[in-house]
């Protein structure tokens, strides 16, 4: 991976890519403090840093999450509080703005649904238009970017507050000169043009420092999905 070895190359540490064959086998590897360095979504964040102890060391620049409600443009429902006792379909449990955002607020508001998951943002829309659900959750840009012949029949609902993105964070037993050259490395990947190109290439336009209370108002939602994991 280029950005990898660009961050190895600035910094001196080896620094490798892996993964995990699946989200729960991901979250108990996390849990169990493989990685030294994890890239990961906002709630898995606030949850991990809670055990073994994760600390956020950076976040993507000029970006925030923001999940959407879609309904069928003929559908007269007017609020999301119309949605409660109400089936609604989602991309998969782990899509943290389209799925864990919408549900976290509505529980939030006391408005209960059913969740189906459908796999994916388009067949959330698809659904919703064919009238198989009244309601589905996804994002802007991928509501966007999604058949005309689709969205024309669509139309949002409820439009979520912004959320402070994915976080690249460390494990405690990093050395504090250690955790210092990799962020220093990532806040700095924009300021060449080869960094610019790998920052391009994942979507980014840049990276810039972040620290554990930017993540309050996820820890603000309340989301309980991963609890368990703390009693086993």
């Amino acid at each position: 991976m280029p950005i990898l070895e660009n961050l190895s190359e600035t910094t001196g540490f080896s620094i490798e890519f892996h993964t995990a064959s699946t989200i729960p086998e991901f979250e108990q590897r996390v849990l169990n403090g493989e990685y030294d360095l994890v890239y990961m979504n906002p709630y898995h964040y606030t949850f991990f840093h809670q055990q073994p102890g994760y600390v956020a060391l950076a976040k993507q620049k000029d970006q925030k999450l923001q999940g959407i409600i879609v309904v069928a443009q003929e559908n007269p429902i007017k609020s999301i509080q119309d949605l409660d006792g109400k089936s609604l379909a989602f991309p998969s449990p782990a899509a943290f703005a389209a799925t864990i955002i919408p549900q976290a607020l509505l529980k939030k508001e006391g408005i209960n649904i059913e969740s189906q998951y459908v796999s994916s943002h388009d067949s959330v829309y698809l659904n919703v238009a064919n009238g198989f659900f009244v309601a589905g959750g996804g994002i802007k840009r991928t509501f966007n970017n999604a058949p005309k012949a689709i969205t024309s029949q669509l139309r949002i609902l409820w439009e979520s507050p912004s959320f402070t993105p994915h976080a690249f964070a460390y494990h405690p037993r990093l050395h504090s000169d250690q955790v210092s050259a990799v962020q220093n490395a990532l806040v700095n990947l924009d300021q060449t043009e080869k960094g610019r190109l790998q920052l391009k290439a994942i979507g980014f336009s840049g990276i810039e420092a972040a620290r554990d209370s930017d993540w309050d108002d996820i820890r603000e939602l309340d989301i309980q999905t991963l609890s368990h994991l703390l009693k086993e």
